[in-house]
């Protein structure tokens, strides 16, 4: 039996838990460690026998790991874990700042080339899978308009924008794709569409004591890059409301393609996604991409990599003949 690949994790929140239950299902791969900035000893892994180890100590188990998974956030973790750790091991991380990904991408490749390591970064479903979906639509259609709806679904970082807001003592944000722009889409008639008309965005909030609501509201609906933009509802709710109705984290959404073949005829392409957990399936597209990086690392390859540079075959365990036989 082949080697299994060596798979540790770094940071042990929604995404580091998905991680290790999506590693658990891929039977080529073995978790070696959490690696995390908390008291290893308060936290508790879904599997037993998982050493859990301060992130400081990675570097005494560096020959221990063949793929180290970065599971921390894109606004402050990432930016600096990533450069960093990408210099001493293959890494993959889903950093989602669109706009800084090519600055981020600049630094990552660096430290890895550095360090003779790969490094696969922004990898989830968008950016990630979508971002694929998005590059075949005008590849193969260049006459048209690509179109990304997400939710309906819940938006960890919108969340946590409204949980700082003065006198918001807890809160969730959904993003809801409107469903006359989606109709108007799918039809292949091509619409301008502008931010408001193509998504709402729910918001349920736990007043602190004493709090003014109108006010919360007003900070709400006013903040610029988040709320402004769009039709914005704010609800308010108890402690208990939220975490009975609003534990769960969904999401999902939609890339469209609208364009003309080359005689002129209408085509619409779409992928979507359903998902009942972000994280889980966030994870799952990281664990596949691990596997890919151990594959390059082990082809001698270096440097820092997007989902646009790695080739289907090398997510699947599977051989490439097998892959010919039953998925071509």
């Amino acid at each position: 039996m082949t080697e299994r690949i060596r798979i540790a994790i770094a940071g042990y929140g929604n995404l580091g838990r998905g991680t290790e239950a999506a590693v658990a299902q891929a039977t080529d791969m073995e978790l070696v460690g959490i690696y995390t900035r908390r008291d290893p000893e308060s936290v508790q892994p879904l599997g037993a026998g998982v050493p859990v180890r301060r992130l400081d100590d990675i570097d005494a188990h560096r020959e221990e790991i063949d793929v180290l998974i970065l599971c921390g956030g894109s606004k402050n973790d990432l930016p600096e874990q990533g450069p960093e750790l990408a210099a001493r091991f293959n890494t993959v991380d889903s950093y989602d700042t669109h706009a800084r990904i090519p600055e981020y991408f600049e630094a990552v490749d660096a430290a890895a080339r550095k360090g003779g390591n790969v490094s696969v970064i922004s990898v989830g479903w968008d950016p990630g899978l979508f971002s694929l979906n998005r590059l075949f639509g005008e590849a193969i259609l260049p006459q048209g308009e690509t179109y990304t709806f997400w939710g309906k679904g819940l938006s960890q970082g919108h969340s946590d924008a409204v949980r700082r807001i003065p006198g918001v003592r807890g809160a969730v944000q959904y993003t809801v794709p409107v469903p006359a722009a989606i109709e108007q889409v799918r039809s292949g008639s091509r619409p301008t569409l502008t931010t408001r008309q193509k998504h709402t965005r729910e918001c349920f909030v736990v007043l602190e004591e004493g709090a003014s609501a109108e006010a919360v509201r007003e900070a709400i609906v006013t903040m610029p890059d988040y709320f402004a933009d769009y039709d914005t509802t704010v609800t308010f709710i108890t402690e208990e409301e939220l975490r009975r109705d609003h534990a769960a984290m969904p999401h999902g959404g939609f890339v469209i393609r609208s364009g003309d073949s080359g005689a002129g005829d209408k085509q619409v392409v779409e992928y979507s996604l359903t998902l009942e957990s972000n994280p889980g399936f966030t994870s799952s597209v990281l664990v596949a991409y691990a596997r890919a990086a151990h594959r390059l690392s082990q082809a001698g390859e270096t440097g820092a990599r997007s989902v646009f540079d790695i080739a289907p075959g090398l997510l699947s365990p599977r051989s490439a003949a097998e892959l010919r036989r039953d998925l071509l």
